[in-house]
């Protein structure tokens, strides 16, 4: 009942989302320009998403794919999933193959494993990740059958999707329990979101509780700038902030790596702080978790005989500015 809880600012519609629909992009990340056929993005050379159904236990409000929900519930049809696996089949550089949507775990045990099945039955993809938010929000739907399914088409990790301490309920934890126990490590990819996780307290409840359900912080997405989800974007100097928060003051283990998927199609940018302060050919500047001014003495570059260099500078250093 409270309009400010933080799973209902995920869950609930808001009027914000029509006030300020019109500031960004139903396709911020230009998926449907990186797809090599329909459904299949292709945007870094070894590996490849398919994105397999709209359907989904949530429809979060931040939902990088909101454009989909217009088309009503649809799940691939079996040509386009055979067009996909072709694709993957005759490119052999793509050794990781990862399946999403909406949620692949809405699908069938049986459609699942025959998708699998084909997928592992090509020589060159070497781990297959599921993207789910079916831990989190309908943790039942795991249960022995589905486990014991992926665990034959292994290595499969999963990557699911928790972004407040309150999600960690009891039946998600054993959800996750259940998954690893098979096999299958568990990853999390929270989104920052304004009024949901957006300070060190939140984020380190989290992170700390993930951890005790043996979930690994992966990710911690600044908000993608998609159409209808201005009120819920934060400025990526708070996100900066809250890994400062965290780094140095938790175990690494505790401390996600906080990236922006920048629009465009332009891919994953990493976001871990100021700490490297300067840098010359002999020394770098760092300032530690406290704010303490550490110099560290950088090796000179080796030569051809082995031996630390004493003659001419490293171009490669030389042409770093300062920060």
């Amino acid at each position: 009942n409270d309009p400010y809880d933080p799973v209902r600012k995920q869950a609930f519609p808001a009027f914000d989302e029509i006030a300020l629909s019109g500031i960004l992009s139903e396709d911020p990340l230009e998926e449907e320009r990186d797809s090599a056929v329909p459904g299949l993005v292709h945007r870094y050379p070894d590996r490849v998403l398919m994105v397999i159904t709209d359907i989904c236990p949530m429809f979060c409000r931040h939902c990088t794919r909101k454009r989909e929900w217009r088309r009503g519930r649809w799940v691939r049809k079996q040509e386009d999933i055979a067009r996909m696996i072709d694709y993957i089949r005759e490119h052999q550089q793509i050794r990781d193959v990862i399946l999403s949507g909406g949620d692949p775990l809405t699908l069938s045990t049986r459609q699942l494993e025959e998708m699998l099945r084909q997928i592992r039955s090509i020589e060159h993809v070497e781990i297959i990740r599921i993207g789910s938010r079916v831990p989190v929000v309908l943790p039942q739907r795991i249960d022995d059958d589905l486990c014991q399914m992926l665990s034959k088409y292994g290595p499969i990790w999963m990557n699911t999707h928790f972004n407040h301490e309150h999600e960690l309920t009891d039946e998600a934890r054993k959800a996750c329990d259940k998954i690893l126990r098979n096999g299958i490590p568990v990853n999390n990819q929270s989104v920052l979101l304004a009024g949901v996780n957006d300070s060190v307290e939140q984020q380190r409840n989290l992170c700390h509780g993930l951890l005790k359900a043996k979930v690994r912080p992966y990710y911690l997405f600044q908000a993608d700038e998609v159409e209808g989800t201005e009120h819920l974007r934060t400025t990526v100097e708070k996100g900066l902030r809250i890994i400062e928060g965290l780094r140095g003051h938790t175990s690494g283990l505790a401390v996600p790596t906080y990236v922006v998927d920048l629009p465009g199609g332009g891919g994953k940018v990493p976001l871990q702080g100021r700490y490297q302060l300067s840098r010359t050919n002999g020394h770098v500047v760092f300032r530690n978790y406290r704010g303490e001014i550490y110099r560290y003495r950088n090796p000179r570059p080796v030569n051809g005989n082995g031996r630390n260099g004493r003659q001419g500078k490293d171009r490669s250093q030389m042409e770093l500015p300062q920060l």
